[in-house]
């Protein structure tokens, strides 16, 4: 199952000096060693990477090749001159992540040997988990996110990453048979609502976390109405806004109130929007001639009682 690519660098350079566990001044000259490589590499990548991001043409990208395959050289060396450095195992499996570069295969067992060195790098194990549903192993993916927002409870990202695979992963979860629909849809909602709850800016999170009622077993239109409503009051722009409203539209509909949601779904004019609305409104169209189909149904009139038999009537009386 494909993954969001959500992962971020920059966590693991700000931990530098925390995956040691010690101070650059105090460290052994081998390990302090061991951070300026890192650090020398990890400024040349950021560069070509910032670089890559602003080239439109294709053969400019593969210009950049030999640059990038010198610095995948420049962490083969690294790593072979300190093998026990958890943060460059970590670094190095990172960068084969990068989309320019998308390694995934290679990445892998690097980043386990990095989790293997040192298993409190919660980034690392955020992306052991990335790959793991693009392999489709949503299992254990589960157990690297939920890893990973252990050790970083205020990291959104990893409580996002965990409601997003149990959407989408549903299935697996169930056959694993140690699942119920309801406590997965409860963890779903609760995932993802800490991670808007953590992150109030990022308005994709809010988005997604208000999708989510689409994928409970037990619908909760009410409850649905209420997060499209808070989302749209937190939006300005009028895309935005009026995208979210066909959502409220939807939700209306779906809990019994079609008036308001045809009225609601007059208000979206954006042309951009025009499509959808449409789609939305054919939706309503049929669900409604469904109905009608359904009310309209005769059924056949119930056969009439046989009438008993008139007596005959009596002879009349001879005079």
């Amino acid at each position: 199952m494909p993954a969001p690519r959500l992962l971020r660098f920059l966590p693991l350079l700000l931990a530098l000096g925390l995956l040691l566990g010690l101070a650059p001044a105090r460290a052994s000259a081998s390990a302090a060693d061991a951070v300026a490589g890192l650090r020398e590499i990890v400024t040349r990548q950021k560069a070509l990477l910032a670089e890559a991001k602003k080239k439109d043409d294709l053969n400019e990208l593969e210009d950049l090749r030999p640059r990038l395959q010198r610095v995948v050289d420049d962490y083969e060396r690294l790593l072979t001159k300190h093998p026990g450095f958890a943060a460059g195992w970590a670094a190095y499996g990172l960068f084969l992540c990068e989309p320019l570069v998308e390694d995934h295969k290679t990445a892998l067992p690097l980043l386990l040997r990095a989790n293997n060195l040192d298993g409190e790098i919660p980034v690392v194990k955020n992306q052991i988990g990335v790959i793991m549903a693009e392999q489709g192993r949503v299992i254990d993916a589960f157990n690297y996110f939920l890893a990973a927002a252990d050790l970083a409870p205020t990291e959104p990202l990893y409580h996002f990453q965990i409601g997003l695979l149990l959407a989408e992963g549903r299935d697996d979860f169930l056959k694993s048979k140690a699942w119920t629909r309801a406590a997965l849809d409860k963890s779903m909602l609760e995932a993802f609502a800490r991670a808007v709850v953590l992150s109030p800016d990022r308005t994709d999170y809010a988005y997604r976390a208000a999708e989510a009622y689409y994928d409970l077993a037990e619908p909760r239109w009410g409850e649905a109405y209420r997060v499209w409503t808070a989302l749209e009051e937190r939006l300005t722009g009028r895309l935005e806004t009026q995208t979210v409203r066909l959502h409220r539209a939807r939700v209306l509909w779906k809990h019994g109130l079609a008036g308001d949601a045809r009225e609601l779904l007059a208000t979206v004019t954006a042309p951009e929007l025009a499509a959808q609305k449409a789609r939305l409104a054919a939706e309503f169209d049929a669900e409604d001639e469904a109905e009608k189909r359904a009310a309209s149904v005769s059924f056949p009139p119930a056969t009439p009682a046989t009438a008993a038999p008139t007596a005959p009537a009596a002879p009349a009386e001879k005079n």
